[in-house]
């Protein structure tokens, strides 16, 4: 059964920086690409960063690119994503997600199972 355990949120000023982490089991982790989406309250979920089966291939939403950087270590079945530079705008839920196949895609449908989640919190 695949599971995966989004950690790492908090309350953050603004400018911080927090470190998500999400862990990955049931499956052969390397032979999926990973991503992160993230859902404000009241917003539809958005995507964020998506990495493919090494750390060769990325992709970032425009909002967050230059700030936030996604990152795998297969030998811990674990993704990550480094936030820096925070805005009040980054405060949602963060989910991490993954799919089969070398694409790293930006819409929700391209992606099977989802974590529970974890709030990010940004204060002005």
């Amino acid at each position: 059964q695949v599971q995966l355990v989004e950690s790492g949120g908090g309350l953050v000023q603004t400018g911080g920086s927090l470190r998500l982490s999400c862990a990955f089991s049931g499956r052969t982790f390397s032979s999926y690409a990973m991503g992160w989406f993230r859902q404000a309250p009241g917003k539809e979920r958005e995507f964020v960063g998506a990495i493919g089966r090494s750390n060769g291939n990325t992709a970032y939403a425009d909002s967050v690119k230059g700030r936030f950087t996604i990152s795998r270590g297969n030998a811990q079945n674990t993704v990550y994503l480094q936030m820096n530079s925070l805005k009040p705008e980054d405060t949602a839920v963060y989910y991490c997600t993954f799919r089969e196949g070398l694409r790293v895609p930006r819409q929700d449908y391209e992606y099977a199972y989802w974590g529970q989640g974890t709030q990010v919190t940004v204060s002005s």
